[in-house]
């Protein structure tokens, strides 16, 4: 990450799977924690959201909306300082899709971080934590974490278990490179991320673009 206490981004990707989706976001780094905001936007449907965290790049809440045509998902997703997740939906309009908010409170035990479906700003937090992008001891941890996944457009949350580890630390000629598995889907990739933790390239899902 850079030496910086506090760091602003502005980054956009456009999806691998949907070339039609584009996502933008505002980063705000500080020295161990982060709040963003960002949209995103598919023929379908328009999502905006906001991320704060705590100390050590734990989520505090996350607040999504979603809109479709003819209906619409509201979603505010908090973690207390004792590690409860609680959750308070909207759901107006008419639409088949499953209901918004936490499905399973109990498998959510032990979660730190959110993880907003699509959108690759919510994977910087566990590849800060873990230390994945530098070379001075970063771990490799094949600790399966429990993620709140925020499945997107229903806004449902999902338990998720997901492992992080590294593959190559940053260098002066090639940035840092992240292997991520989900054993949810039993979904594998190889994350390209810059110095800040935020993904650049996630194969199959979104490139960053300028």
């Amino acid at each position: 990450m850079a030496n910086a206490t506090h760091t602003s981004l502005q980054h956009s990707w456009q999806g691998e799977d949907d070339p039609g989706r584009i996502d933008t976001a505002t980063i705000n780094l500080e020295t161990d924690r982060l709040t963003a905001h960002g949209t995103s936007r598919t023929a379908d449907y328009a999502v905006s959201w906001a991320l704060a965290t705590t100390t050590g790049w734990v989520t505090q809440r996350l607040t999504v909306t979603v809109h479709g045509q003819g209906w619409s998902r509201h979603l505010e997703l908090t973690r207390s300082a004792d590690g409860v997740w609680s959750s308070e939906t909207l759901s107006p309009g008419d639409t088949d899709l499953p209901e918004p908010g936490i499905a399973d409170p109990e498998g959510m035990a032990g979660a730190l971080d959110c993880d907003l479906g699509l959108c690759p700003v919510t994977n910087t937090m566990p590849i800060l934590r873990l230390n994945l992008v530098s070379g001075d001891g970063a771990p490799v941890d094949e600790t399966a974490l429990t993620m709140a996944w925020v499945e997107v457009p229903s806004l449902r949350v999902i338990p998720s278990k997901q492992v992080y580890s590294q593959v190559r630390a940053a260098r002066e000629d090639a940035p840092a490179m992240v292997l991520y598995s989900s054993g949810n889907g039993g979904f594998t990739a190889e994350l390209t991320v810059d110095d800040d933790g935020v993904v650049v390239d996630y194969p199959g899902l979104a490139r960053r673009i300028h």
